[in-house]
């Protein structure tokens, strides 16, 4: 006799059970210490600048559009698999209720992150708008009546298999919650708040009219969860092996011209490998990126000259930390084994690759100081960049290389 409400207790038990024995790698590594002082430092930083804000800046449009990229983004995890759109496909009719459960699940997950968000914007409301911190678990409690009806606006969505439909559909709802949240942080009267609010509930009842006699999209259903299951294990991946994660690969042409700089010898064969890996491979090059976006606007904006030069070092150590996976990227492909090359060669191959990226990373750091008019610190944190650089190639990662 099947039971939907069986099996979906199953696979969340599957899920926790998998996602925990990994997320006990990633929460004993040296990266949440180094994010916990990253998180401080900025929660500092921020306080004394929301004591500096005046009353006519513009905390309720800030709030509103932060909250409601939130509320709009709003993906159901089924747990779905590969299999299930043969296996579970004849009975979709019968697993309302399992459908039901997964909405339930998500809910919670992301109303945990509308909490975060909304602890971190109240100080900025209290001092621009005088309201009271007792007004957060209200406030709470109307985003995650918000996210509630996304959701199911968003599970009705995904039984239209146009882009197009969901991508309006994302940029409808967005403006509405932009707008309905905007009206409830400034504190204007109800009715207003109330126009916006009725349009969401009657945008769910327009697409589940529409709907009604559509059949799931197995297929996107799945890809999404595989998609987003492959997320969390690239991230358990920069701290322990993940036989289930899949390699994507992504077509950069503008990179082309890198791949030029390289001489086409022997010796240099795992050269070309590493840096095409890293162009195109997983998100190596997206990582470099964000990270290096982020550390420097924390740098911009920190003033104080030493925490300065910590922060670069800190972003450099996240840096290459997370780019040590790019080491056995390839390690489950037997063809590499075939290239008559020594393992020395491949090993100078990835580590001159890594220290050129960090070097890279060091000199915009600098960059960004030096634009600020601070010409000592940005010399500095290029000096010190460059040395870590060199200790953390060839002295600490030697013996992660050894064991991988």
């Amino acid at each position: 006799m099947f039971n939907p409400q069986t099996l979906w207790q199953e696979r969340f038990t599957s899920f926790t059970k998998e996602t925990g024995s990994y997320l006990r790698y990633i929460f004993n590594g040296h990266l949440v210490v180094v994010l916990l002082f990253l998180i401080g430092s900025a929660a500092f930083y921020y306080q004394e600048w929301i004591k500096t804000l005046e009353q006519d800046f513009p905390a309720a449009w800030i709030m509103a559009i932060v909250l409601a990229v939130v509320l709009t983004y709003s993906p159901i995890q089924t747990f779905l698999t590969e299999a299930d759109k043969i296996f579970l496909l004849p009975l979709e009719t019968r697993l309302a209720d399992y459908f039901k459960k997964s909405i339930v699940f998500s809910l919670s997950l992301q109303s945990y992150l509308l909490l975060i968000i909304l602890a971190v914007l109240m100080p900025l409301h209290v001092k621009v708008h005088g309201a009271s911190f007792k007004s957060f678990f209200i406030l709470l409690g109307i985003l995650v009546l918000l996210k509630w009806i996304n959701l199911l606006i968003r599970w009705r969505v995904q039984y239209n298999i146009e882009k197009s439909v969901k991508i309006t559909d994302s940029l409808v709802r967005f403006c509405i919650n932009a707008v309905l949240l905007y009206f409830i942080f400034s504190g204007a009267q109800l009715i207003f708040a109330a126009i916006p609010a009725i349009m969401l509930i009657l945008l769910y009842v327009y697409y589940k009219k529409q709907t009604s006699s559509k059949g799931l999209k197995w297929e996107q259903l799945i890809e999404d969860e595989e998609r987003r299951m492959n997320s969390f294990y690239r991230l358990a991946n920069l701290f322990t092996d993940v036989p289930k994660l899949r390699d994507r690969t992504k077509r950069r042409r503008w990179l082309d011209w890198l791949f030029k700089t390289i001489p086409y010898r022997q010796d240099l064969t795992f050269s070309h490998l590493y840096l095409r890996t890293f162009a195109r491979g997983g998100d190596y090059f997206g990582l470099l990126v964000r990270l290096t976006a982020i550390g420097g606007a924390a740098l911009y904006f920190f003033t104080y000259g030493p925490g300065q030069i910590l922060i670069a070092i800190l972003f450099l150590y996240l840096t290459g930390f997370q780019l040590l996976p790019l080491w056995s990227h390839h390690q489950n492909k037997l063809w590499i084994n075939l290239y008559p090359v020594p393992e020395a060669a491949r090993k100078k191959s990835f580590t001159s690759l890594l220290m050129k990226i960090m070097i890279f990373q060091s000199a915009v750091f600098a960059g960004i100081v030096l634009l600020k008019g601070e010409g000592l610190f940005g010399a500095i944190i290029l000096a010190a960049g460059s040395a870590f650089s060199i200790f953390f190639v060839f002295v600490y990662i030697q013996s992660k290389l050894l064991k991988a």
